[in-house]
């Protein structure tokens, strides 16, 4: 019986010396298998498509062609697509039309506009982390009390329609045609405003703050269904028609009004900083 039981014993142990060195060998296996995105899915020539390629080519197409990519026949079907366009590269370039003019031009052209591309990504990045950084660090945060301050002076909505004019005289000689007859507003509108068409006839609703300050201001102080201007900004000459005002509750004005005093702050740090970098603008 113990000759048996030391018989077992050595079996295991042998057993499992012997399987010992398989396992990193396994390991290393494992690790040297590629990942779903490496596997290769088709071969041209030279050239792999992988399942990564794949799915960023996938991505481009409508939602529907995208659902119809993942079954079997619409997977085979893609993959032939990218298979076509690899052929007909390799090709290219076996005829040396990569070494074209109109070709080196065009992909001359086309880095610049990547290029710039980059460029604007880079920059509309770094200035919403510089936001959140603001944000965080206190500088544009907004608390609730002064919310609470900026509702108790301004708890109200304007509304307006206007004509934007390109000349002074211009404007001058609508103004007093509308003061005679507020009815040929429409018919004005069409014939001297310089506004794009889509914004024509359309009523704009703000709460003080939210729109352009001169504006705003002629807004405030004129009663409803009266007609003023014209005040001159970048946009031209306006004339403008107020059409309603309302007094909001603070819990509907709150978030509108955290908006204004973020962008208000965030004013002063960008004004603070042109003292801090030189800021030259040519006319």
């Amino acid at each position: 019986m113990k000759k048996f039981l030391f018989l077992l014993l050595t079996i295991s142990l042998l057993t499992a010396c012997d399987k010992a060195p398989q396992e990193p060998a396994r390991a290393a296996a494992a690790e040297s298998q590629p990942s779903a995105k490496e596997m290769v899915v088709a071969e041209v020539g030279p050239v792999q498509i992988t399942q990564a390629q794949l799915e960023n080519r996938l991505a481009l197409l409508p939602e529907e062609d995208q659902e119809f990519a993942k079954t079997n026949i619409g997977r085979k079907n893609f993959i032939q697509l990218l298979v076509r366009e690899e052929l007909a590269a390799l090709d290219a370039k076996e005829e040396e039309l990569d070494k074209q003019d109109f070709y080196l031009t065009a992909l001359e052209d086309k880095r610049e506009q990547l290029k710039e591309i980059y460029q604007d990504f880079s920059k509309d990045l770094l200035n919403r982390m510089w936001e959140e950084h603001l944000l965080k660090s206190g500088v544009i945060a907004v608390t609730d009390q002064e919310i609470a301050d900026y509702f108790d002076k301004y708890p109200y909505e304007m509304t307006i329609k206007q004509i934007i004019i390109a000349d002074a005289e211009t404007a001058d000689a609508v103004l007093r045609e509308l003061k005679r007859s507020k009815k040929r507003w429409r018919e004005l509108e069409r014939q001297y405003s310089k506004a794009p068409q889509q914004s024509q006839n359309q009523e704009i609703s703000f709460m003080p703050g939210e729109f352009i300050a001169e504006l705003e201001v002629i807004a405030a102080n004129t009663p409803t269904g009266s007609t003023q201007g014209f005040v001159k900004t970048s946009q031209g000459f306006h004339i403008i028609m107020k059409t309603g005002e309302r007094r909001l509750k603070l819990k509907e004005a709150a978030p509108r009004i955290r908006t204004i005093l973020e962008n208000q702050k965030m004013d002063s740090a960008l004004n603070a900083l042109q003292k801090k970098y030189k800021v030259v603008i040519y006319e």
